[in-house]
């Protein structure tokens, strides 16, 4: 008997050892607070996790659906396209702000308790919003995007200079640094896993493409008869043509240079994606725009991707360093596998 309840006494021991390790570790995973984080260059304190949330820019805010944090949310701006799918319900029930750049009172009156930024364009050191430190003088803390300041120099106006290339993990980052935020860390991991995962289904679908094709993408045009803007070698345009190995034919560290068509020509690009979007801000901002000149312009209309019908609509969200980016890549990816070129 003795030797029965010892093996019991064991087996006891080694059970609530390994309980107190999975309490342990799950502990750990715990966000401690206060919690300081460094954010594109600014320390920023979080006591607690925020209960009033104001997102500037689509991206943010869908990043936060994604965390399941809609109930925090009392206000977002900068609208380009629909909601990410799934998520139309619970966006109806939090305020837009703006469809575009929202005023520094129209946060404020929110009385958020963090403001999260998708550009520094619009919360930055000369943001059009407001500079971080507008908001940190009525204690209010903002994080940006670490994908819209890490490696890029956003002085100057325009889009910015990328000088280092963009890759996911900084959208990654920035999905971890929220969830440590708001301390849901088990869904920050799960919702990384899961880009990550499409990401890799997508590539496998035209491996044998590698090195055969290139690609420009058409963001839009201040007006149709000037240069367009086009996508530089180091963004999120940069990041899908690199993951699919389609070469990039604008060679330039600026995020959307303006390029003239007749350049464009020159280089003979495979495909065309052009950006589609909700956004009026620009004529050339409706893909159905840009399919008329493609196809009626002297210079485009010559094209080999227009005249063989290689023209890709792409959700202009994805043709930015967002979480919408893995989206890109999966829809070009479809598009040459059906088109036949990745044969």
């Amino acid at each position: 008997m003795k030797s029965i309840f010892a093996k019991s006494n064991r087996g006891i021991v080694c059970a609530a050892a390994v309980l107190l390790a999975a309490i342990g570790v799950e502990a750990q995973a715990e966000t401690s607070y206060p919690l300081t984080l460094t954010n594109c260059g600014h320390q920023v304190t979080f006591q607690k996790a925020p209960e009033r949330v104001v997102s500037i820019g689509q991206s943010s805010t869908e990043i936060l659906y994604l965390l399941g944090l809609q109930d925090r949310m009392v206000g977002t701006a900068v609208w380009i396209g629909p909601v990410t799918k799934g998520y139309e319900e619970a966006n109806a029930k939090v305020e837009r702000l703006a469809d575009n750049d929202p005023s520094f009172e129209s946060v404020v009156a929110k009385k958020p308790d963090l403001v999260t930024a998708q550009f520094q364009w619009h919360v930055g050191p000369e943001g059009i919003v407001a500079t971080p430190e507008q908001f940190e003088v009525l204690g209010i803390p903002v994080y940006t995007s670490p994908a819209d300041c890490v490696g890029k120099d956003n002085t100057g106006g325009g889009d910015g200079v990328r000088h280092t290339v963009f890759t996911m993990d900084l959208i990654y980052q920035e999905i971890t640094e929220l969830a440590q935020i708001f301390n849901v860390q088990e869904r920050g991991e799960k919702l990384v896993a899961e880009l990550k995962a499409r990401e890799e289904a997508a590539k496998k679908k035209i491996a044998s493409a590698d090195g055969k094709l290139s690609a420009v993408f058409w963001f839009s045009s201040a007006e149709l008869d000037i240069d367009p803007y086009v996508a530089g070698k180091n963004g999120a345009p940069g990041y899908i043509m690199r993951a699919l190995g389609i070469k990039n034919v604008v060679d330039s560290e600026e995020e959307w240079p303006t390029v003239g068509w007749e350049t464009i020509a020159k280089s003979g690009p495979t495909l065309i994606v052009a950006g589609k979007m909700e956004r009026r801000r620009f004529p050339a901002d409706d893909v159905a725009v840009k399919h008329k000149f493609l196809e009626t312009d002297p210079v485009t209309s010559l094209l080999p991707a227009v005249k063989e019908g290689h023209v890709v609509e792409m959700d202009a969200q994805a043709m930015n360093p967002t979480i919408r980016t893995i989206e890109g890549i999966e829809v070009l990816a479809d598009a040459v596998e059906k088109s036949g070129l990745s044969k």
